[in-house]
């Protein structure tokens, strides 16, 4: 700890509190003006997207006459015959974009966040807009050849204008004005994490000013020198005119109770927001919920999204349904490959070995084999194979890198011992050795191990940080969902970070 000051003075106010509220007004009106202009423009983009599909199928000429749907001659179907479901689906889509939280601070400068949004709210709408269509009756009766038509335009126009659109609000002096200055008082671990995670990610909507003592006058840790380190604690009333600070975020739970709430209180005067690192809470924080015992308010760990039945039965079906497609289509390079490892080195093909799973029953875990015969009698050695281990083969480097290796382990997902997403399962030794060194690691155990994870897709895997990765399983657990298990299996094919 590095000592930056004594007993500090009660916190003054930063300047009249008009003046805050106006520096804040005006920050809330160019981001509510931005989120409407969004909303406006993917209303018109679902409305041409939706007139678009409607000339694609019965009036462009392109579609069969019997395609699904129309029984007449698609000629005869006039647009005043679908100007009410026209106007439903844009209605029912842009709900279902705001109940996504399409139009919120954080999705304005990531245009990756809003792709994926858009994405799963029309596929939603895609289904929901078929069935709604069916249960009112229209007459006529809906051509889902048009429903098709109308999801592939309205995602294209869609895609076009939000491109535009965030190149507009990409623009420098537009971004800044968007994002909210961050100033931490006290440092420590966590605040170095929330950082750099900011500073690496230009589609986040704050900006780091830089960090002053906490209320006790101590820095925990050390703050980088990258890190403007602003001024005393007792100077802070001054510093957030200076540097129009919108949020402070306290990192040192070890200060006083009573200066925590005048900090509280000094925040909420001069209308900033304050936000508290959980250090408490080091695992499962979105799981915390407050309740009530014998009207004594107290705060823990509550549900996760997989503890509750739906979710696991979505889950489980998705996985047989993969492991399914799975085993077939990787019969082919198992067959090719299984060849390779012989000819390469007579063995096995496969590689068994006991690993840890849910709530940390054993089960036996299948490979392609990619080392030599006998390598996992050195397994003791390390955690994760090793950047260019000799025990590999030169087939093994390749299957390796295109988690091909993996492919039997569909088997496993089948059985039930494993999930198509989650996180990785560990050797019996190692668990047992690691559960003792990171905290919270056997946490991990509360779900399935996948075949792929969230660790792995953001490339931790290979001999890269055991913590990190514990800590990004733990982020999956709590907050899973359908569409992040997609996301992570779409992102497997593609991200091959330390895969060796």
């Amino acid at each position: 700890m590095s000592e930056a000051g004594g007993d500090f003075p009660p916190l003054a106010d930063a300047g009249p509190p008009a003046e805050a509220g106006t520096r804040a007004g005006r920050r809330h009106f160019r981001v509510d003006a931005f989120n409407l202009a969004a909303l406006l423009g993917d209303s018109l983009m679902a409305l041409a997207g939706l007139l678009i599909g409607f000339w694609l199928r019965f009036h462009s000429g392109w579609m069969p006459t019997r395609w699904i749907g129309v029984d007449t001659d698609p000629s005869l179907v006039y647009l005043r015959d679908y100007y009410r479901l026209i106007a439903i689906g844009v209605v029912f889509l842009i709900a279902t974009f705001m109940y996504l939280r399409l139009y919120v601070t954080h999705n304005l400068l990531s245009i990756r966040r809003v792709a994926f949004v858009v994405l799963k709210g029309t596929s939603f709408w895609l289904v929901a807009y078929l069935g709604l269509s069916g249960a009112l009756k229209f007459e006529p009766s809906i051509s889902r050849g048009y429903v098709l038509c109308s999801f592939v335009s309205v995602l294209v126009v869609i895609a076009i204008w939000r491109s535009i659109f965030h190149r507009f609000t990409r623009a420098g002096a537009l971004a800044e004005g968007l994002r909210q200055q961050i100033l931490f008082a006290g440092w420590n671990s966590e605040t170095q994490r929330m950082a750099q995670a900011l500073l690496g990610d230009s589609t986040q909507p704050y900006r780091v000013t830089g960090c002053v003592p906490s209320p006790s006058g101590l820095y925990q840790d050390e703050p980088p020198h990258h890190i403007h380190r602003l001024g005393a604690y007792d100077q802070l009333s001054t510093l957030i005119r200076i540097h129009r600070v919108d949020v402070i975020v306290l990192a040192d739970l070890d200060a006083d109770m009573e200066e925590v709430v005048e900090l509280s209180n000094f925040c909420e005067r001069e209308m900033i927001q304050f936000k508290v690192i959980p250090s408490y809470f080091q695992i499962l924080v979105s799981g915390l919920q407050l309740e009530t015992i014998s009207d004594v308010p107290i705060m823990g760990v509550s549900e996760l999204p997989l503890d509750r039945l739906g979710n696991r039965v979505l889950k489980r079906t998705v996985d047989i349904v993969g492991a399914l497609v799975g085993l077939l289509g990787s019969i082919p390079l198992l067959t090719y490959f299984g060849l390779a490892v012989l000819t390469e080195n007579p063995g096995p093909v496969f590689f068994r070995q006991e690993r840890v799973g849910r709530g940390g029953r054993r089960f036996t875990m299948w490979k392609l084999r990619s080392m030599k015969v006998g390598a996992d009698k050195d397994d003791h050695l390390s955690q994760s194979t090793r950047r260019q281990d000799p025990r590999l083969l030169r087939v093994g480097a390749f299957v390796r890198r295109w988690n091909i290796d993996e492919t039997p382990q569909f088997w496993n997902v089948l059985m039930g011992d494993m999930s198509l997403v989650g996180p990785r399962p560990e050797r019996t030794f190692h668990s047992e050795k690691l559960s003792h060194e990171i905290p919270h690691y056997n946490a991990r155990h509360s779900c399935k191990p996948g075949i792929t994870g969230w660790a792995q897709v953001n490339g931790l895997r290979g001999d890269t940080s055991l913590v990190e990765r514990v800590r990004f399983d733990l982020w999956y657990l709590e907050n899973w969902s359908f569409w992040l298990d997609l996301q992570i299996m779409l992102h497997t094919f593609f991200k091959r970070d330390n895969a060796y």
